[in-house]
C-alpha cells in the first residue's frame, strides 16, 4: 500500500512537471509567435513609412525654392520679387502708366482678411454647388455668368434665373468689388502705375480643384503656361487664396517656373499672390493630392478694348 502511495506520488509529481513543461512551451510558442507578428508590424510600419517619406519629398523634388510659406504672414508691405521683363509686351500696344516697364512677381497677406476670404468661400461654395465640373477642376465666373457643368458651361443668370437671387446676396457682391479694388492697388502701387490705367480683364473666376481625375482639356490645370500667351489682353494676374494649403487641401501649389529653378507660393486663405503676365512669370500648379482648393484669379489689361465691368446681381 505505501509502495502504491509513493508510485501514484510519482506519477502525480511526473505530471505535474509534465504539465508546467507543456505550458512553458505553449507560453514560449505563442511569445515567439507574438514576437513574429511585431517583427513583421514593424517592418510594414518601416516600409509604409519609407514609402510616404519618398512621396512626400517626390513632391517637393522640382521645388528649388519657397517664396512664402503657408505658415508665414506677409502684411504690412507686399514681398516683392522682381525680374527682368520679357519681350512679350513689346508684340503688343503699349500703354504709357500700365504697360510693364518693372516686371515681377508679389505676395501680400494684408489686403484681404482671413475673414473675408470665408465670406467669399462660402459664396464660391453656393454657387458651384449648382452644378460641377465631372472633373477636378470647376469655375465659376460672376462676369460673364460662366459655371462649370458635367463637361460643359452653362449661363447661371440664364439657366437658374430668379433662382440666384436665392444663392447670392447683394453684400457677396458689394464685397467682390471691393477686393477687387484694393488688388488693382496693390498692383498698382507695386509696380508704379496709375491705378485708373488699368481694367478689370476676362477671364476672372473662381476656382475650385479637388483630386477628381479630370475629364475633358478644361480639367487640366497642371500645364506650365503663360498668361500673356494664353489671354492676349493680360498685363497682370493676380490670385486670392481661399484656402489652407497643408489643412483644407495638400498639393494645389502655385509655382513659377524660372530657368535656374522652380519657386512656389503656398496657398493660404486670404493672401494675394500677383505678378507681371508676360513669359518673365512662366508658371504652373501642382495637381492636388487631396482636400479641396478655393481661389479667385482676377485679371487686368491695359488695353482699356478688353475691360469689362464688375459683375451685378440681375
Amino acid at each position: 500500500m505505501v509502495r502504491m502511495r509513493n508510485t501514484k506520488g510519482a506519477n502525480a509529481t511526473e505530471i505535474e512537471k509534465k504539465i508546467k513543461r507543456g505550458n512553458a512551451l505553449r507560453q514560449g510558442s505563442a511569445w515567439r509567435g507574438h514576437r513574429g507578428l511585431m517583427v513583421l508590424l514593424l517592418v510594414a510600419l518601416s516600409v509604409c513609412g519609407a514609402a510616404l517619406w519618398l512621396y512626400v519629398t517626390s513632391l517637393d523634388s522640382d521645388i528649388t525654392e519657397t517664396l512664402v510659406r503657408q505658415g508665414e504672414l506677409v502684411s504690412a508691405q507686399p514681398r516683392v520679387y522682381t525680374v527682368q521683363c520679357s519681350e512679350d509686351y513689346e508684340n503688343y500696344k503699349r500703354y504709357p502708366g500700365c504697360t510693364p516697364q518693372r516686371c515681377g512677381r508679389a505676395v501680400t497677406d494684408s489686403v484681404v482678411t482671413r475673414e473675408e476670404a470665408q465670406v467669399l468661400r462660402r459664396l464660391a461654395e453656393r454657387g458651384l454647388a449648382l452644378a460641377g465640373s465631372e472633373g477636378g477642376a470647376s469655375i465659376l465666373d460672376l462676369h460673364s455668368g460662366a459655371l462649370s457643368m458635367g463637361k460643359q458651361f452653362v449661363n447661371i443668370y440664364r439657366y437658374f434665373g430668379d433662382q440666384i437671387g436665392d444663392v447670392f446676396t447683394q453684400e457677396d457682391f458689394q464685397l467682390y468689388r471691393d477686393v477687387r479694388g484694393r488688388i488693382q492697388a496693390v498692383i498698382a502701387e507695386t509696380f508704379g502705375l496709375d491705378p485708373t490705367l488699368m481694367y478689370l480683364t476676362k477671364p476672372t473666376f473662381f476656382s475650385r480643384i479637388n483630386s477628381t481625375a479630370a475629364k475633358t482639356q478644361h480639367d487640366e490645370y497642371w500645364h506650365p503656361h503663360i498668361d500673356k500667351v494664353t489671354y492676349g489682353s493680360f498685363d497682370y494676374t493676380s490670385l486670392l487664396y481661399l484656402s489652407d494649403y497643408g489643412s483644407d487641401f495638400s498639393g494645389g501649389r502655385f509655382v513659377f517656373m524660372d530657368q535656374n529653378g522652380n519657386r512656389t507660393v503656398e496657398p493660404r486663405a486670404g493672401r494675394v499672390s500677383f505678378f507681371s503676365s508676360g513669359s518673365e512669370n512662366l508658371h504652373r500648379v501642382e495637381k492636388v493630392t487631396w482636400g479641396t482648393r478655393y481661389a479667385i484669379t482676377v485679371s487686368f489689361t491695359c488695353d482699356p478694348a478688353h475691360a469689362i465691368s464688375d459683375p451685378a446681381l440681375p
